[in-house]
Parts: C-alpha cells; structure tokens; sequence
C-alpha cells in the first residue's frame, strides 16, 4: 500500500490542492461555499446574529464536499490537511476572483507532475 505524501510547505500542497480541483464545477462549489462563509461571517459580526456563525461550517464544508463526493468523487483534503486546506481555499477563492485560477491550476500540474517524475 502506497503511503500518502506528506506536504510540509504551503506553496507545496496548493499545487497538490488545485490538481485536486481539476473538474471546473467542483471549483465553482468550494466558490460558492467559500461566499457564504464569508457572507455568513460579515454578517454575523455586522448584525450580532450568532446562529449565521453556526451555518459557516454547514455552508463552507457542504458545497465543498458535495464537488468531492459526487463530482470528481475523491477524498477531501480536510481529511488530512485541516490548516492547509482551509488555508489553501481562501487563496483558490482570490484566484478565481482575480482570473488567476487557469494559470495557477496550469503551473500546479506542471509541478506536481515535475514531482512524480523526480520521484520515480
């Protein structure tokens, strides 16, 4: 049995990240459920309605994982890399926004590809 590799810098595991989020609409839901979040969080601050905070994993996580499970049906990196992926789903979110995503999602197979042929 294979082991898992182990992602030890951020810039590392973003590449493994968004080769995670090949299939466009899976990307499209993580944006989604990344919105609400936010929304969901602005709000809760601005209104003082504490139960938007208790939608923030519902809706952060549920759009997420419904593009895992039934999309491109793999295993959600939360699984292993809590911090990372949280981390790396804010910065996937940017790059959508900012119409960086194509080039980041190019290079990060690039690279993740460049490792597989290292390793071997």
């Amino acid at each position: 049995m294979a082991s898992e590799k182990k992602y030890t810098t951020f810039r590392s595991f973003y590449n493994y990240y968004l080769t995670e989020h090949s299939d466009s609409k899976k990307r499209i839901l993580h944006f989604i459920g990344t919105a609400f979040l936010l929304t969901c969080l602005i709000s809760g601050f601005i209104t003082g309605k504490r139960w938007l905070f208790a939608l923030i994993p519902v809706l952060g996580f549920g759009f997420a994982w419904v593009g895992h499970f039934f999309i491109e049906k793999n295993r959600p990196a939360t699984f292993t890399y809590n911090v990372y992926s949280l981390a790396r789903d804010f910065f996937m979110f940017w790059h959508i926004i900012t119409g960086q995503i194509t080039k980041k999602f190019t290079a990060a197979k690039l690279a993740v590809n460049n490792i597989i042929i290292n390793d071997l």
